[in-house]
């Protein structure tokens, strides 16, 4: 069995008073569970930099199919510049949550997290269990709720109702 790596790594200094007043701005605002997921995002971010930085040099070919790649999951990016230019909020804007809010299916980022992780979110016709999807352009507009079922109801007499009516006759 193959041993999963981490996808994040820690900050160096775990009690930065600033960083940790920002993280917990970006929590708040993007609705996320914990810090770990600022890290992810962070680590994603990072990649993509190497990516951008190796290509500098590199034929104008291989850049392209990076931006293309980029600009599929929806960050407009157009020269190396950009790409080095990304921010966490501009990579969290692309999450499933934060499109579910922007959209108006649902009115909060919590209510978001918890339609997604009951499973009542469609996208393209398939359920999507995982808040932290990252939506790509051309999956934004088939973005749906699941539709509610209509419970049938069993028609049982009343004999409390028959009573009653009986009395009102009287």
């Amino acid at each position: 069995m193959k041993r999963k790596h981490k996808t994040y790594s820690r900050p160096k200094r775990p009690f930065d008073k600033e960083r940790l007043i920002e993280e917990a701005q970006i929590k708040k605002d993007f609705g996320l569970k914990n810090k770990k997921e600022i890290w992810k995002v962070e680590a994603k971010i990072k990649s993509m930099r190497t990516k951008a930085k190796k290509l500098i040099g590199a034929d104008a070919k291989q850049q392209a199919s990076l931006f293309e790649q980029l600009n599929k999951i929806g960050l407009k990016v157009s020269s190396i510049a950009d790409i080095l230019a990304l921010t966490k909020e501009d990579y969290l804007e692309r999450r499933l949550q934060t499109i579910l809010v922007k959209k108006r299916l649902t009115t909060t980022m919590k209510t978001a997290r918890q339609f997604i992780s009951h499973k009542k979110v469609l996208v393209d016709g398939k359920v999507v269990d995982s808040p932290s999807y990252v939506v790509k352009v051309d999956l934004e507009n088939k973005i749906s709720l699941k539709p509610k079922k209509v419970k049938k109801k069993k028609v049982k007499e009343n004999p409390v109702v028959e009573v009653e009516e009986e009395k009102k006759d009287e």
